[in-house]
């Protein structure tokens, strides 16, 4: 037998070649389909060269795996009319625990892209449109993810958090704030690529946690930068507050208020914005719930001067102002509701509006005075929150329409006699420090109805002060004689 030739030596093995990121894209699909395949992805992130994040389709293809992960940690997708589908638990543990994979890929995807942007050769920011394509998918992430939720858990929250300032430091920022907004003089910040995310979703109704980071976003973004965004904002918020949930209903309302104090009045007024949004506003205030009255009646207080500067320069002449309309409509229910918390809440409203009525609170005098009688006849609890009001909306209104006062004065003052009574010889839980507030606040009152009187009140109470002998009844008229 002849010998065989030797072999040729082979050398190494070539090592096997980094996964790209349009592979990485591909095993994020697949991830959705198979739960297994989410470990799989993790190991790849955690071989995967920094550089090869960043070639000809790097970008596209992080934005693409970061909508894919995304979406695998989202919540479960509810029915269009909010209701919730069959085996709901078992799902929400569920996402809870990809959750927590999930954001360990972003923050592993962040720390690569840090590594990149360490390797690139001065002045090339080739890392800067990977992190714009990744950064609005892994925001929503975390904010849906950060606060106690059905579908999150503490280990979940603790990551999502993680993310979130990792986010803030990687775009070079220092708040959550400035993160959404950008840097001054700097390039837009993800508030817009945010909310144009979250355009994307067919309806907030089928995502329970979409209305919760726009809101949360929303917030977080003040004047002057949110109005270039005011045509994508302000929609979902009045849809948001025109919903058939008290809480979203709330929540919606307290997003429309903040609009309201960001933007400028006259974009408000342009296409008759702040009229669409006065309407909305309006319709709440035939609700019965407290909270959703309060957040309409705060709203209302700043949205109403720029109306009416609107209507003012658009020349609409109207005998009655917008602040008419809505005081009148509060008085109306407030003569004929025994709630305490909505007479609270009203009568938290009224010096507000007394005030920036002024002299023209006359128009609403009679109506004012029943609802003050009334509220000052009840007490509303051991903080008497209603009646203190009350006495501050009297007070105002006897600032403002004094030459009124006098007519009125028999009717008030046995009004304000009976509280000093009642507050003195009440045993009820109410505490000394509020208890003193009413009798200074209906001592205020007596002393300004007696100088718009020019002294007749000290007349009515001369044979009062003698038969009085309650100390701390005698004390306040005494403030009242000796007042000039």
């Amino acid at each position: 037998m002849s010998a065989r030739s030797p072999s040729p030596e082979r050398g190494p093995a070539p090592p096997p070649a980094a996964p790209s990121a349009e592979q990485l894209l591909l095993r994020a699909r697949l991830a959705l389909a198979e739960p297994g395949a989410l470990g799989e992805l993790s190991a790849l992130l955690q071989a995967v060269e920094p550089r090869s994040l960043l070639g000809s389709g790097g970008p596209a293809a992080l934005g693409e795996l970061a909508a894919a992960l995304g979406e695998l940690a989202a919540p479960p997708r509810r029915e269009p009319d909010g209701a919730e589908p069959r085996g709901q638990d078992a799902a929400l543990g569920a996402v809870a625990e990809r959750a927590e994979r999930v954001a360990a890929a972003f923050l592993l995807l962040l720390h690569k892209l840090e590594a990149a942007g360490e390797r690139q050769p001065p002045g090339v920011a080739a890392v800067g449109p990977g992190l714009r394509r990744l950064q609005g998918h892994a925001f929503i992430f975390a904010v849906t993810h950060r606060e106690q939720r059905p579908w999150t858990s503490a280990r979940s929250r603790e990551l999502a958090q993680e993310l979130l300032e990792r986010l803030v430091r990687a775009a070079g920022c220092g708040s959550v704030e400035e993160f959404l907004r950008g840097k001054e003089g700097g390039e837009d910040g993800a508030f817009g690529a945010v909310m144009g995310l979250l355009k994307k979703e067919d309806t907030w109704k089928c995502n329970p946690a979409s209305k919760d980071v726009f809101c949360w976003a929303l917030l977080r973004v003040s004047r002057p930068w949110l109005c270039p965004h005011l045509e994508r904002v302000l929609p979902p918020a009045l849809l948001l507050s025109d919903d058939f949930q008290e809480e979203n209903k709330v929540l919606g309302v307290r997003c429309l208020h903040h609009i309201v104090l960001n933007v400028p009045g006259a974009d408000l007024c342009q296409f008759n914005r702040a009229q669409v949004v006065f309407h909305a506003l309006y319709n709440h205030l035939y609700s019965r719930e407290a909270a959703l009255i309060q957040a309409v009646l705060l709203c209302l207080l700043d949205l109403l001067p720029i109306l009416q500067r609107c209507q003012q320069h658009q020349g609409q002449a109207r005998p009655t102002s917008p602040w008419d309309q809505v005081l009148q409509l509060v008085l109306t229910h407030m003569e004929a509701e025994h709630g305490l918390a909505l007479r609270r809440v009203y009568a938290g409203s009224l010096p507000a509006f007394v005030s920036r009525l002024g002299i023209l609170i006359v128009r609403h005098l009679k109506r004012l005075e029943r609802v003050i009688l009334g509220y000052l006849e009840v007490s509303d609890g051991p903080r008497e929150e209603a009646r203190l009001a009350i006495l501050e909306t009297l007070q105002c209104t006897i600032e403002h329409a004094w030459p009124r006062m006098p007519c009125r004065l028999p009717v008030l003052l046995k009004a304000l006699l009976r509280l000093l009574w009642d507050v003195h010889t009440e045993r009820g839980p109410t505490p000394e420090p509020v208890r003193a507030a009413l009798l200074h606040r209906a001592t205020q009152c007596l002393i300004l109805l007696d100088h718009c009187s020019q002294g007749q009140l000290k007349v009515l109470l001369q044979g009062v002060h003698s038969c009085c002998e309650e100390e701390r009844v005698r004390e306040c008229l005494r403030k009242v004689q000796e007042s000039t």
